[in-house]
Protein backbone atom coordinates (compact mmCIF):
# COMPACT_ATOMS: atom_id res chain seq x y z
CA UNK A 1 0.00 0.00 0.00
CA UNK A 2 1.23 3.51 -1.05
CA UNK A 3 2.24 5.37 2.39
CA UNK A 4 0.26 8.58 2.87
CA UNK A 5 1.67 11.37 3.65
CA UNK A 6 2.02 11.89 7.60
CA UNK A 7 0.56 14.37 9.55
CA UNK A 8 3.59 14.92 11.47
CA UNK A 9 6.10 12.98 13.72
CA UNK A 10 8.92 13.86 15.91
CA UNK A 11 12.03 12.31 13.99
CA UNK A 12 13.18 9.92 16.55
CA UNK A 13 11.41 7.93 19.86
CA UNK A 14 13.04 9.54 23.39
CA UNK A 15 16.71 9.85 24.01
CA UNK A 16 17.43 9.45 27.38
CA UNK A 17 20.41 11.47 29.11
CA UNK A 18 22.58 9.78 31.61
CA UNK A 19 21.94 11.86 35.08
CA UNK A 20 23.22 11.27 38.10
CA UNK A 21 20.41 11.01 40.71
CA UNK A 22 19.91 13.44 43.45
CA UNK A 23 17.37 14.00 46.11
CA UNK A 24 16.46 17.39 45.09
CA UNK A 25 15.48 18.44 41.87
CA UNK A 26 15.90 22.08 42.61
CA UNK A 27 13.23 25.24 42.62
CA UNK A 28 12.94 24.97 38.91
CA UNK A 29 14.01 27.55 35.86
CA UNK A 30 13.70 31.23 36.77
CA UNK A 31 10.98 33.30 35.27
CA UNK A 32 13.05 34.77 32.06
CA UNK A 33 10.29 34.36 29.74
CA UNK A 34 8.80 31.85 27.52
CA UNK A 35 9.67 28.30 28.02
CA UNK A 36 11.42 26.84 24.89
CA UNK A 37 10.69 23.11 26.01
CA UNK A 38 6.92 24.04 27.53
CA UNK A 39 6.37 25.49 23.77
CA UNK A 40 8.01 22.75 22.06
CA UNK A 41 5.58 20.12 24.14
CA UNK A 42 2.62 22.66 23.63
CA UNK A 43 3.73 22.29 19.74
CA UNK A 44 3.45 18.35 19.53
CA UNK A 45 -0.49 18.30 20.56
CA UNK A 46 -1.93 18.31 17.02
CA UNK A 47 0.11 15.34 15.70
CA UNK A 48 -0.26 13.56 18.99
CA UNK A 49 -4.07 14.00 18.29
CA UNK A 50 -3.63 12.81 14.72
CA UNK A 51 -1.86 9.77 15.44
CA UNK A 52 -4.56 9.06 18.85
CA UNK A 53 -7.20 9.23 16.11
CA UNK A 54 -5.97 7.31 13.70
CA UNK A 55 -4.81 4.49 16.56
CA UNK A 56 -8.48 5.05 18.18
CA UNK A 57 -11.12 5.99 15.57
CA UNK A 58 -12.63 8.26 17.95
CA UNK A 59 -11.76 11.90 18.26
CA UNK A 60 -13.06 12.31 21.71
CA UNK A 61 -10.71 9.27 22.84
CA UNK A 62 -8.28 10.90 20.97
CA UNK A 63 -8.18 14.25 22.81
CA UNK A 64 -8.63 12.10 26.30
CA UNK A 65 -5.70 9.92 25.57
CA UNK A 66 -3.29 12.99 25.12
CA UNK A 67 -4.79 14.65 27.66
CA UNK A 68 -3.31 11.81 29.78
CA UNK A 69 -0.08 11.58 28.22
CA UNK A 70 0.38 15.76 29.06
CA UNK A 71 -0.78 14.77 32.57
CA UNK A 72 1.96 12.14 32.73
CA UNK A 73 4.61 14.40 31.67
CA UNK A 74 3.80 17.38 34.01
CA UNK A 75 3.40 14.91 36.83
CA UNK A 76 7.54 14.26 36.68
CA UNK A 77 9.58 16.29 38.34
CA UNK A 78 11.86 19.42 36.65
CA UNK A 79 15.07 17.21 36.61
CA UNK A 80 13.00 13.90 35.00
CA UNK A 81 11.31 16.19 32.47
CA UNK A 82 15.26 17.83 31.72
CA UNK A 83 16.79 14.17 31.34
CA UNK A 84 14.21 13.85 28.36
CA UNK A 85 16.10 14.81 25.28
CA UNK A 86 12.73 14.55 22.86
CA UNK A 87 10.13 15.95 24.90
CA UNK A 88 8.05 15.40 21.84
CA UNK A 89 9.21 11.78 20.88
CA UNK A 90 8.62 10.80 24.90
CA UNK A 91 4.86 12.43 24.28
CA UNK A 92 4.12 10.39 20.97
CA UNK A 93 5.60 7.39 22.71
CA UNK A 94 3.17 7.69 25.71
CA UNK A 95 0.17 8.74 23.49
CA UNK A 96 1.00 5.37 21.28
CA UNK A 97 1.07 2.86 24.41
CA UNK A 98 -1.90 4.39 26.08
CA UNK A 99 -3.79 3.73 23.16
CA UNK A 100 -2.52 0.54 22.67
CA UNK A 101 -3.64 -0.39 25.94
CA UNK A 102 -7.15 1.38 25.04
CA UNK A 103 -7.32 -1.12 21.89
CA UNK A 104 -6.75 -3.89 23.91
CA UNK A 105 -9.69 -3.82 26.02
CA UNK A 106 -11.72 -2.53 23.39
CA UNK A 107 -13.70 -5.63 22.78
CA UNK A 108 -14.84 -6.05 26.33
CA UNK A 109 -16.62 -2.48 25.84
CA UNK A 110 -18.18 -2.91 22.40
CA UNK A 111 -19.82 -6.08 24.11
CA UNK A 112 -21.41 -3.76 25.83
CA UNK A 113 -22.05 -1.45 22.92
CA UNK A 114 -25.70 -1.34 21.87
CA UNK A 115 -26.18 -1.76 17.90
CA UNK A 116 -22.63 -1.23 15.40
CA UNK A 117 -19.70 0.46 16.24
CA UNK A 118 -18.32 2.84 13.56
CA UNK A 119 -15.51 5.13 13.73
CA UNK A 120 -16.59 9.04 15.04
CA UNK A 121 -16.89 11.03 11.86
CA UNK A 122 -14.95 14.00 11.10
CA UNK A 123 -16.34 17.42 8.97
CA UNK A 124 -14.34 18.88 6.81
CA UNK A 125 -11.74 21.58 8.10
CA UNK A 126 -13.63 24.79 5.76
CA UNK A 127 -16.88 23.39 6.50
CA UNK A 128 -16.35 23.16 10.06
CA UNK A 129 -14.00 26.86 10.51
CA UNK A 130 -17.12 28.14 8.77
CA UNK A 131 -19.74 26.62 10.87
CA UNK A 132 -21.41 24.30 8.24
CA UNK A 133 -21.58 21.74 10.31
CA UNK A 134 -24.44 23.70 12.31
CA UNK A 135 -23.85 26.06 15.03
CA UNK A 136 -22.93 29.59 15.57
CA UNK A 137 -20.30 29.64 18.53
CA UNK A 138 -17.47 32.82 18.19
CA UNK A 139 -14.58 30.70 18.87
CA UNK A 140 -12.24 28.86 16.35
CA UNK A 141 -13.24 24.57 16.34
CA UNK A 142 -9.61 23.39 17.93
CA UNK A 143 -10.37 19.89 17.15
CA UNK A 144 -10.63 20.61 13.15
CA UNK A 145 -7.09 22.82 13.09
CA UNK A 146 -5.65 19.72 14.78
CA UNK A 147 -6.77 16.62 12.55
CA UNK A 148 -5.64 16.45 9.17
CA UNK A 149 -7.57 14.67 6.82
CA UNK A 150 -5.77 12.05 4.20
CA UNK A 151 -6.01 8.80 2.49
CA UNK A 152 -5.90 7.18 6.79
CA UNK A 153 -8.93 8.73 7.85
CA UNK A 154 -11.21 8.03 5.50
CA UNK A 155 -13.79 5.96 6.98
CA UNK A 156 -13.42 2.90 4.40
CA UNK A 157 -9.99 3.13 6.24
CA UNK A 158 -10.85 3.00 9.71
CA UNK A 159 -13.47 0.70 9.41
CA UNK A 160 -10.75 -2.50 8.31
CA UNK A 161 -8.19 -0.94 11.15
CA UNK A 162 -10.90 -1.49 13.29
CA UNK A 163 -10.92 -5.03 12.35
CA UNK A 164 -6.88 -5.46 13.37
CA UNK A 165 -5.62 -6.58 16.04
CA UNK A 166 -4.44 -3.92 18.03
CA UNK A 167 -0.63 -5.24 17.49
CA UNK A 168 -1.28 -4.80 14.12
CA UNK A 169 -3.13 -1.35 14.32
CA UNK A 170 -0.85 0.02 15.72
CA UNK A 171 2.32 -1.09 13.91
CA UNK A 172 0.79 -0.18 10.57
CA UNK A 173 0.01 3.13 11.52
CA UNK A 174 3.29 4.37 13.33
CA UNK A 175 5.07 2.56 10.39
CA UNK A 176 3.25 3.11 7.15
CA UNK A 177 1.42 6.40 8.39
CA UNK A 178 3.88 8.28 10.56
CA UNK A 179 6.93 6.47 8.83
CA UNK A 180 8.29 4.87 12.09
CA UNK A 181 11.38 2.60 11.91
CA UNK A 182 10.53 -0.68 12.82
CA UNK A 183 12.67 -0.29 15.91
CA UNK A 184 10.48 2.53 17.13
CA UNK A 185 7.64 0.60 16.71
CA UNK A 186 9.03 -2.53 18.45
CA UNK A 187 9.75 -0.40 21.63
CA UNK A 188 6.18 1.04 21.54
CA UNK A 189 4.69 -2.20 21.06
CA UNK A 190 7.29 -4.45 23.23
CA UNK A 191 7.76 -6.82 20.33
CA UNK A 192 11.08 -7.31 18.21
CA UNK A 193 11.51 -5.64 15.15
CA UNK A 194 11.28 -8.31 13.21
CA UNK A 195 7.62 -9.37 15.00
CA UNK A 196 6.42 -5.51 13.89
CA UNK A 197 7.79 -5.58 10.44
CA UNK A 198 4.93 -8.65 10.05
CA UNK A 199 2.26 -7.46 12.20
CA UNK A 200 2.67 -4.46 9.35
CA UNK A 201 2.88 -6.51 6.77
CA UNK A 202 -0.26 -8.44 7.86
CA UNK A 203 -2.41 -4.99 8.08
CA UNK A 204 -1.20 -3.96 4.61
CA UNK A 205 -2.58 -7.65 3.18
CA UNK A 206 -5.76 -6.67 4.88
CA UNK A 207 -5.91 -3.70 3.92
CA UNK A 208 -5.30 -4.46 -0.10
CA UNK A 209 -8.06 -7.44 0.45
CA UNK A 210 -10.38 -4.86 1.50
CA UNK A 211 -9.33 -1.77 -1.26
CA UNK A 212 -11.86 -1.30 -4.25
CA UNK A 213 -10.25 1.28 -7.00
CA UNK A 214 -10.41 4.79 -6.01
CA UNK A 215 -13.08 6.81 -7.47
CA UNK A 216 -12.31 10.30 -8.26
CA UNK A 217 -13.70 12.57 -5.89
CA UNK A 218 -15.80 14.45 -8.44
CA UNK A 219 -17.23 11.10 -9.30
CA UNK A 220 -17.91 10.22 -5.68
CA UNK A 221 -19.21 13.63 -5.05
CA UNK A 222 -21.95 13.34 -7.97
CA UNK A 223 -22.97 9.82 -6.75
CA UNK A 224 -23.46 11.08 -3.45
CA UNK A 225 -25.61 13.93 -5.06
CA UNK A 226 -27.94 11.32 -7.08
CA UNK A 227 -28.40 9.14 -4.11
CA UNK A 228 -29.48 12.23 -1.76
CA UNK A 229 -31.78 13.65 -4.44
CA UNK A 230 -33.22 10.02 -4.77
CA UNK A 231 -33.21 10.03 -0.97
CA UNK A 232 -35.62 12.99 -0.94
CA UNK A 233 -37.94 11.70 -3.48
CA UNK A 234 -38.47 8.28 -1.92
CA UNK A 235 -37.28 6.77 -5.64
CA UNK A 236 -36.49 3.48 -5.18
CA UNK A 237 -35.97 2.28 -8.50
CA UNK A 238 -33.00 5.67 -8.58
CA UNK A 239 -31.56 4.26 -5.74
CA UNK A 240 -31.85 0.73 -6.99
CA UNK A 241 -29.58 1.83 -9.51
CA UNK A 242 -27.12 3.37 -7.29
CA UNK A 243 -26.31 1.06 -5.01
CA UNK A 244 -23.87 -1.92 -5.78
CA UNK A 245 -26.28 -5.31 -5.51
CA UNK A 246 -24.24 -6.71 -2.68
CA UNK A 247 -24.09 -3.24 -0.86
CA UNK A 248 -24.21 -2.48 2.96
CA UNK A 249 -25.16 -0.05 5.12
CA UNK A 250 -24.76 -0.21 9.12
CA UNK A 251 -26.13 2.33 11.56
CA UNK A 252 -24.54 3.98 15.02
CA UNK A 253 -26.46 4.63 17.36
CA UNK A 254 -25.15 3.74 20.45
CA UNK A 255 -28.11 2.89 22.42
CA UNK A 256 -28.22 6.95 22.26
CA UNK A 257 -30.23 7.56 18.92
CA UNK A 258 -32.41 5.26 16.77
CA UNK A 259 -30.47 3.09 14.62
CA UNK A 260 -31.18 -0.12 12.87
CA UNK A 261 -29.23 -2.76 15.23
CA UNK A 262 -27.54 -4.72 12.47
CA UNK A 263 -26.15 -4.22 8.92
CA UNK A 264 -28.27 -4.27 5.98
CA UNK A 265 -27.13 -6.67 2.84
CA UNK A 266 -28.02 -5.67 -0.33
CA UNK A 267 -28.83 -3.41 -2.30
CA UNK A 268 -32.59 -4.15 -2.42
CA UNK A 269 -32.96 -4.33 1.01
CA UNK A 270 -30.42 -1.11 1.94
CA UNK A 271 -33.11 0.93 -0.63
CA UNK A 272 -36.26 -0.26 0.78
CA UNK A 273 -35.36 0.33 4.29
CA UNK A 274 -34.07 4.24 3.34
CA UNK A 275 -37.58 4.99 1.22
CA UNK A 276 -39.14 3.44 4.64
CA UNK A 277 -37.12 5.36 6.60
CA UNK A 278 -37.47 8.87 4.61
CA UNK A 279 -41.52 8.03 4.73
CA UNK A 280 -41.07 8.43 8.16
CA UNK A 281 -38.77 11.36 9.20
CA UNK A 282 -40.39 14.81 8.77
CA UNK A 283 -38.66 18.18 8.93
CA UNK A 284 -35.31 17.00 8.18
CA UNK A 285 -33.03 18.47 5.98
CA UNK A 286 -30.21 16.46 4.07
CA UNK A 287 -26.56 18.48 2.99
CA UNK A 288 -24.39 17.43 1.12
CA UNK A 289 -20.90 17.60 3.40
CA UNK A 290 -17.27 16.62 3.39
CA UNK A 291 -17.15 12.98 5.70
CA UNK A 292 -13.49 12.35 6.67
CA UNK A 293 -11.99 13.62 3.61
CA UNK A 294 -14.59 12.10 0.96
CA UNK A 295 -18.20 13.42 -0.13
CA UNK A 296 -20.68 12.86 2.38
CA UNK A 297 -24.24 13.58 3.51
CA UNK A 298 -25.48 15.20 6.79
CA UNK A 299 -28.93 15.16 8.55
CA UNK A 300 -29.88 18.17 9.93
CA UNK A 301 -32.83 18.27 12.54
CA UNK A 302 -33.58 21.96 13.29
CA UNK A 303 -30.21 23.08 12.67
CA UNK A 304 -28.77 20.43 14.80
CA UNK A 305 -26.68 17.55 13.07
CA UNK A 306 -28.26 13.78 14.04
CA UNK A 307 -26.79 11.90 11.34
CA UNK A 308 -23.79 11.73 9.26
CA UNK A 309 -23.44 9.32 6.51
CA UNK A 310 -20.00 8.10 4.92
CA UNK A 311 -20.02 6.29 1.40
CA UNK A 312 -17.74 3.70 -0.36
CA UNK A 313 -17.58 3.33 -4.28
CA UNK A 314 -17.40 0.11 -6.13
CA UNK A 315 -17.85 -0.26 -9.88
CA UNK A 316 -18.92 3.40 -9.62
CA UNK A 317 -21.96 2.40 -7.67
CA UNK A 318 -22.13 2.83 -3.67
CA UNK A 319 -21.06 -0.47 -1.95
CA UNK A 320 -20.89 0.98 1.24
CA UNK A 321 -23.10 3.05 3.84
CA UNK A 322 -22.39 4.21 7.21
CA UNK A 323 -24.87 6.25 9.03
CA UNK A 324 -23.54 7.66 12.61
CA UNK A 325 -26.41 8.96 14.68
CA UNK A 326 -24.76 8.39 18.29
CA UNK A 327 -24.67 12.03 19.65
CA UNK A 328 -21.66 11.57 21.12
CA UNK A 329 -19.95 11.04 18.15
CA UNK A 330 -21.48 14.22 16.54
CA UNK A 331 -20.45 16.84 19.25
CA UNK A 332 -17.91 17.98 16.43
CA UNK A 333 -20.85 18.56 14.04
CA UNK A 334 -22.74 19.88 16.96
CA UNK A 335 -20.82 22.41 18.70
CA UNK A 336 -21.52 25.19 16.72
CA UNK A 337 -25.24 24.29 15.93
Amino acid sequence: MTRTNPPGRPDHLVAVKNVRSSDEDGPGRPDSGPDPVLSAIQAERSRLINLAYRLLGSLADAEDVVQEAYLRWYAMTPREQAAIEVPGAWLARVTSRVCLDQLRSARARRERYVGEWIPEPLPDRAEWAAGLSGGGSDEPADPADRVTLDESVNMAFLVVLDAMTPAERVAFILHDVFRYSFAEVAEIVGRTPAACRQLASSARRRMRASAAPAAPTARRAALVRDFKEAWEAKDIEALLGLLHPEATALADGGGLAAAALHPLAGGEAVARYLVDLAGRLTGQTLLERTVNGQPGLVVQQDGVTVSVLAFDVTDDRISRLWAVRNPEKLRTWTAAG
